[in-house]
């Protein structure tokens, strides 16, 4: 749903001006609790696509220093970097870990944005990545979000790999509110919605409290079975890996 993208016409993350949706909370949690162990205490970290920053505050408390970089300016701090994914404004190997969470669909070519994640990636240095998963829930919703692409675990890690890196965990999440998310799509498609293009700022649903309140807990679930094995669907995939030679 955000960031670090390329896509003419869509900027902002949704979550700027809704930090506390259900999506971006569960989404932090999720992220960490299936991928802070492989950047444990590491040093200095990129974050790609941080004006959505809600989602990554325990990647930063959990590496010595990190740099933001987004496209676009409205999320990022006064230390904030503006810049494209496909042509990061750093030096080779600059880096111990790059994140990119729900960064990678939106660039195209994929191909040489993960060239970029190795390029400033330091030998044995850690990749965090998430993508929305599965081509067939493909919807007006992709298209409003600047996406070029939907995944599943499996071409997401053949794409890690391709680019020069070794997958040391890939996963689905949010398999809790899965059934949800299906009937969600299935009805977009049912509804014939039509695709106006990607949008600037993407608005999100607005979902009474205690509904928003049962979703986050919901998917508490995930995080429950994450910390002990992996997930075999759900509407995201996340993944780390280690940078190769």
């Amino acid at each position: 749903m955000t960031e670090a993208q390329t896509t003419v016409g869509h900027g902002g993350s949704a979550s700027i001006a809704v930090p506390d949706y259900w999506w971006y909370v569960a989404r932090a949690d999720l992220l960490e609790v299936a991928l802070r162990s492989f950047v444990e205490g590491a040093g200095t970290a990129l974050d790609l696509g941080s004006a959505d920053g809600p989602s990554a505050a325990w990647l930063r408390d959990a590496v010595s220093r990190t740099v933001s970089l987004d496209i676009d300016p409205r999320g990022l701090g006064s230390d904030g970097v503006c810049g494209s994914a496909l042509a990061l404004p750093f030096a080779d190997e600059a880096f111990d870990v790059v994140s990119a969470f729900d960064v990678i669909e939106h660039c195209d070519p994929e191909d040489v944005a993960l060239a970029e994640v190795r390029r400033v990636l330091r030998p044995g240095g850690r990749f965090l990545m998430s993508v929305p998963a599965y081509t067939w829930a493909w919807s007006d919703f992709d298209v409003a979000n600047g996406h070029h692409r939907r995944y599943t675990r499996g071409r997401a890690v053949d794409a890690v790999e391709r680019a020069g890196f070794r997958v040391e965990r890939a996963t689905y999440g949010f398999a809790s509110v899965f059934p949800m998310f299906a009937a969600e799509r299935a009805a977009r498609k049912v509804a014939s919605r039509r695709h106006h293009g990607p949008a600037d700022i993407v608005a999100l649903p607005r979902l009474p409290r205690p509904l928003n309140a049962a979703l986050t807990r919901l998917s508490r679930l995930d995080a429950a079975v994450l910390s002990r094995t992996d997930l075999p669907f759900g509407s995201s995939v996340f993944l780390a890996a280690t940078r190769v030679g």
